[in-house]
């Protein structure tokens, strides 16, 4: 395989426009196309990180629910890189978003943190 990059991560949303919000307007990702599928009674927003496309949010009527863990099987968490986590922390507490305790990896020496999602899926921020 001579993968270039990951091209994109899905998620599946229990209240899509509360997580449009949450992804939009909190965390500022831009929006690049957002489609409602009537076949299937779903919306898919694209979304883009410093203009790259990142993120397909979908909505599904009676999705099941997923539980998340960070230790569960499965996807663990999406990461963020970041150049000022306590500036990045702050940004969150001011939007009522509450992060974690800033961690250490103890292998590279960096500052981490974790926050969720409406869904609580775990989102990380790393210090760079």
């Amino acid at each position: 395989m001579k993968f270039k990059k990951i091209h994109h991560i899905a998620i599946i949303c229990s209240d899509y426009a509360r997580s449009k919000d949450f992804y939009v307007n909190k965390l500022g990702f831009g929006v690049k196309q957002e489609v409602y599928r009537e076949e299937r009674d779903s919306y898919k927003l694209d979304l883009t990180l410093n203009g790259e496309y990142i993120i397909e949010l979908f909505s599904f009527p009676e999705a099941l629910a997923r539980l998340s863990y960070p230790e569960a099987q499965g996807l663990r968490h999406l990461a963020f890189e970041v150049e000022d986590i306590k500036e990045a922390i702050e940004e969150l507490r001011q939007k009522n978003i509450k992060a974690e305790e800033i961690r250490i990896d103890p292998f590279t020496h960096k500052k981490f943190t974790f926050f969720e999602d409406p869904d609580g899926l775990p989102l990380e921020i790393y210090e760079s």
